[in-house]
């Protein structure tokens, strides 16, 4: 897989400390360092250990650095300083090592603008029949305190002869969980399964707590074990490439119970907020997730900027506006929530389209890079009483929204479109199968992926927010199959979940057809969707989640549909009824033969019922990611759009969204609307803006007053 940065690793043979143990135990620990993430401030790596002798039960590694580490996090090994030595050992599961077997730990650290390159050195290791005494400073097995402040627990697990009990956490509502026996606080992950910390159980109100759990008749004893009240083993994954970001889960859970930020969905299907239910007021943020450069553009023709508009360009007369102004403006009206889409190369703070001259934003508001805009962007927000919801918007930032799936490859689905300057043909996702068009790569696939979702997870601990609502796991997966969009949307929960149990999992719907970017574009797999007539948007098909439920808790997934008007695509349900010559014609074909534009409420709504809103029925959370558009299209979307439907002077889409708006409304369906900016092309903004694609081509970036209707219709979603 590829990762965003890749150094050259450190590795050092294992090295006998000062330990006492019978030759019978003696093995060859070896560790090797490679980082795979930095960006200004931090960085993270992984760790691999390695056995090349006899079998041992429990291992520890020394990890020597220049100067004192500054070591934020880990995952998956106990951790504890001195000087400038950090000493690692296994956590109990994975310290079992054979001749031959690997297992991996991470860390996270401050690196001050300077990557340091520690030493890393092995140990012999330690048999399961031999006992040990160790004279040096290293960490020493699961049992031992993973920092210099350690807590005692006090666990219940001796059985006799008729059966045997076992202390577990009742986390709430939930099923019991297994109880950590090397951490007191916050979550962690023993035994390949995630537990939770003594304090951090006992901390909840209610009826959770820690409970007795016994099988058959047995007697329990009391036996002491020291745990660390720190945060530094964290609820990650046992994944050797496991790429999450500061994810302190003591940190988080800590917050959760402390009237943080712990978000679920109820019975009744509504989003909660620490057992309130929270109205999700939602906008989204155009940016980050990069735009398309046309190819005359004078500084980076062609490019794939990811620039945090905020309406200031270095090129515009006034230069007044910040961010500030705008979550003043935006919060005074209404919206609480962000929905922030990102894709992997913004986690990179030197990606050359997220730094440098190819930002359009004035001086007084251009951030150092996007890694760096992203942090301070969430800081911002939570100190505004914003919470944000990251969204994954796709697999890079040069593809952008016709990407479809984690590989994508082309053909895109805009190769032919005429009068159009951003078909990307040339870029590919994926690691293989790529037509000649293809001269440039961002490899990413399903572990690539499941990294990124971590890494965003933890970023909540990082900044030291609880301001993220949840995590918008892929935008518009619609090149796949229900099934394989529900196997990847388990695994997402997973990889979350193992960093931040506090977070909610955003789902999207796909689309009609799937495998189109997969390697074999002559051959499509029609994807079920109800009533052939109602064409789903990308993005907008749940048709089989109902029958075919994700592995996910009820209470922590959210269904995200996008669905769009005539702004963003002219379907089929949208043709005259009395005009047979357009029956069944769509997109261009419709504006090239002349066809008028009808939007019948009755029409479209068995359609948004058979895709979606069926599950709001079913006690499902359901809030469509994304709607909106140009209410007076086709004037102001795209010179292409109005020459072809030049004949369109009505404004279909402000009507398909008066439908679409009452429509949730009634079925108590909430939403973001896209976008808050109003540089998105297809659909505007929440905001007005002097660009024109004929009148005013100069006036891009430059916001303009709010645009009153479109808060109309977000005023009758909220109920005001």
């Amino acid at each position: 897989m590829k990762f965003n940065h890749i150094f050259k690793p450190w590795r050092t043979a294992g090295a006998a400390l000062a330990l006492a143990v019978s030759p019978a135990a003696l093995a060859d620990i070896t560790c090797e360092v490679t980082y795979f993430n930095q960006w200004n401030s931090g960085y993270q790596a992984n760790v691999e250990v390695t056995n090349s002798g006899s079998s041992v039960s429990n291992w520890s590694v020394s990890l020597n650095f220049d100067a004192a580490p500054q070591v934020t996090n880990s995952w998956n090994a106990s951790l504890s300083t001195s000087g400038n030595s950090v000493s690692a050992g296994n956590i109990g599961w994975n310290g079992n090592l054979g001749d031959g077997q690997s297992t991996s730990f991470g860390f996270q650290g401050n690196s001050n603008g300077s990557l340091p390159t520690p030493v890393c050195v092995g140990d012999g290791g330690t048999g399961s029949s031999s006992s040990s005494s160790s004279s040096s400073s290293s960490s020493s097995s699961s049992s031992s305190s993973s920092s210099s402040s350690s807590s005692s627990s006090s666990s219940s697990s001796s059985s006799s002869s008729g059966g045997q009990c076992e202390e577990l956490c009742k986390w709430y509502q939930d099923d019991p969980r297994p109880l950590c026996q090397n951490q007191d606080s916050g979550w962690g992950w023993e035994n390949q399964q995630s537990c939770i910390g003594r304090t951090t159980c006992e901390s909840q109100s209610g009826d959770g707590g820690v409970i007795s759990s016994c099988t058959g008749s047995s007697s329990s004893s009391s036996s002491s074990s020291s745990s660390s009240s720190s945060s530094s083993s964290s609820s990650s994954s046992s994944s050797s490439s496991s790429s999450s970001s500061s994810s302190s889960s003591s940190s988080s859970s800590s917050s959760s119970t402390s009237g943080g930020g712990k978000f679920r969905v109820n019975a009744s299907g509504n989003i909660t907020k620490d057992g309130e239910i929270f109205p999700m007021h939602c906008g989204s943020w155009f940016g980050l997730e990069g735009r398309h450069e046309p190819a005359d553009d004078d500084t980076n023709p062609g490019g794939a900027p990811m620039e945090l508009y905020v309406g200031n360009t270095f090129y515009a007369d006034n230069h007044d506006r910040d961010i500030q102004q705008t979550m003043d403006e935006i919060t005074a009206r209404g919206i609480n929530v962000i929905r922030f889409p990102v894709v992997p190369q913004t986690l990179d703070p030197n990606d050359p389209q997220g730094t440098g001259d190819v930002l359009k934003n004035h001086e007084s508001v251009r951030q150092d890079n996007s890694r760096q805009a992203l942090e301070d962007f969430i800081v911002q927000a939570d100190q505004n009483g914003l919470e944000v919801m990251l969204d994954v918007h796709a697999c890079s930032n040069w593809i952008g929204w016709r990407a479809g799936r984690l590989d994508a490859r082309p053909p895109y689905a805009d190769a032919d479109r005429d009068n159009y300057d951003f078909t990307r043909e040339e870029y590919s996702c994926a690691a293989s199968g790529n037509p000649d068009s293809v001269t440039n790569v961002d490899a990413y696939d399903t572990s690539a992926w499941l990294n990124t979702l971590r890494e965003l997870a933890g970023l909540q601990a990082q900044l030291g927010v609880d301001n993220i609502i949840g995590i918008d796991i892929y935008n518009e997966p619609w090149d796949y199959t229900w099934a394989e969009w529900k196997s990847l949307t388990e695994q997402a929960y997973e990889a979350i979940n193992e960093i931040s149990p506090d977070m909610l999992i955003f789902v999207q719907g796909i689309s009609a057809n799937a495998g189109a970017q997969d390697g074999t574009p002559d051959s499509k797999t029609p994807v079920p969707h109800g009533e052939e007539f109602s064409n789903p948007n990308w993005g907008e098909n749940l048709f089989e989640a109902g029958d075919d439920v994700p592995n996910v808790p009820k209470d922590r997934i959210v269904y995200s549909p996008h669905t769009y008007g005539p702004s963003v695509f002219v379907q089929r349900m949208f043709m005259d009824p009395n005009d047979p010559d357009c029956e069944g014609l769509e997109g261009d074909a419709a504006g090239d033969a002349g066809c008028a534009i009808v939007i019948d409420e009755s029409v479209l709504r068995p359609g948004w019922d058979e895709h979606f809103g069926y599950l709001r029925e079913q006690g499902y959370a359901v809030v469509v990611g994304e709607f909106g558009g140009h209410l007076n299209w086709p004037d102001g979307s795209s010179e292409r759009d109005m020459d072809r439907w030049a004949h369109i002077t009505d404004s279909p889409d402000q009507a398909w969204q008066t439908a679409f708006v009452n429509y949730m409304a009634e079925k108590n369906i909430e939403g973001c609307y896209w976008s808050i900016n109003p540089e998105s092309g297809d659909t505007g903004g929440l905001y007005e803006h002097a660009y024109h694609p004929t009148n005013n081509t100069g006036g891009w970036g430059e916001w303009l007053g709010f645009d009153e209707t479109k808060w109309g219709l977000l005023d009758i979603l909220w109920g005001n």
